[in-house]
């Protein structure tokens, strides 16, 4: 397997070959990689990769509504029976964003839809792995909590702050003077709003395991419900950020593929993982959506 520094030396030597007007040595190097995954395994293949990690802080990075448009490119002219393998690498976004494009997956390619996740798919990233029929995870590999955060503060906590202050309001009416400045910084529909949020993350991660997933599992409702409940507890979970490794995740339910178990898989796999980590942090690039035959969007930050 080409390592990190393999494929920068490959990306080197690309550069060298060039001609101002060709393509440049990042997308040569990346296409022919990722044509190779497919051609291994038989199975079509989209890669969904953001740069937040080298890029922190830029806009437009998380799942997004826009992405469905991608996604609707990258399946063009694929031939469906093969099913679909997509590459996450993403902090997360928009659940209603994350919603479309589960459904629309579903509607192109049934339930032969695979999740990979080489190292990082957060909140709406976790949800759409766990609409895929299998989750593929390497030992340094991370899925997140996908508890809903608005305007940046979990939904969860928020519920919680508010039902522990009835508590102690009403076990003790003096304590409603101090609690009367916290809650005074809740409009009066925010509550709703974050009771809302959190429980059309559970009904939707929820409906897409029993569908998938779990589909065959004769206690796919009891697994479904213990697994939703591990990835939106807040407090067990403390931060959105948490990692949770795969030793986790198979524990709490979900069906996990070892990355390691399959070596030639594991190289193809990672070495796409390399090429889109230099693409993303040596270039304007912050987000790619691609296929195998080289059918991309790349958004690029306007800053």
């Amino acid at each position: 397997m080409p390592n990190w520094s393999q494929i920068l030396d490959e990306l080197r030597d690309e550069d060298l070959k060039r001609t101002t007007n060709q393509t440049s040595s990042f997308d040569i190097v990346r296409r022919k990689h990722l044509k190779a995954l497919s051609d291994f395994s038989g199975r079509n293949v989209i890669c969904y990769y953001s740069g937040w990690l080298s890029k922190p802080y830029t806009f437009g990075m998380d799942i997004q509504d826009e992405d469905r448009n991608a996604f609707m490119m990258a399946v063009h002219n694929l031939d469906r029976k093969k099913g679909l393998d997509i590459i996450l690498h993403t902090p997360g976004g928009e659940i209603a964003a994350a919603e479309s494009i589960v459904h629309y997956l579903r509607k192109m390619f049934g339930n032969d839809v695979r999740a990979i996740v080489p190292q990082i798919a957060m909140s709406a990233g976790t949800m759409i792995a766990c609409s895929c029929k299998s989750i593929v995870m390497a030992k340094h590999s991370n899925l997140g909590p996908i508890d809903p955060q608005i305007a940046g503060i979990p939904a969860a906590a928020v519920k919680e702050e508010f039902e522990e202050a009835i508590r102690q309001i009403n076990a003790d009416s003096s304590r409603l003077a101090a609690w009367q400045f916290i809650l005074g910084k809740y409009t009066p529909t925010y509550l709703a709003k974050c009771e809302n949020a959190v429980n059309w993350s559970k009904e939707f991660v929820k409906r897409e395991l029993v569908a998938n997933m779990l589909s065959l599992d004769e206690d796919a409702e009891n697994i479904s419900d213990k697994i939703v409940e591990h990835l939106t507890d807040f407090s067990s979970n403390k931060s959105h950020s948490r990692h949770i490794h795969f030793d986790e995740c198979e524990k709490m339910g979900l069906v996990i593929e070892r990355l390691e178990k399959k070596p030639k898989f594991q190289d193809l796999v990672l070495t796409v993982h390399h090429c889109f980590m230099h693409s993303l942090s040596n270039s304007p690039s912050i987000k790619i959506i691609e296929n195998q035959n080289g059918a991309a969007v790349i958004k690029q930050s306007k800053a």
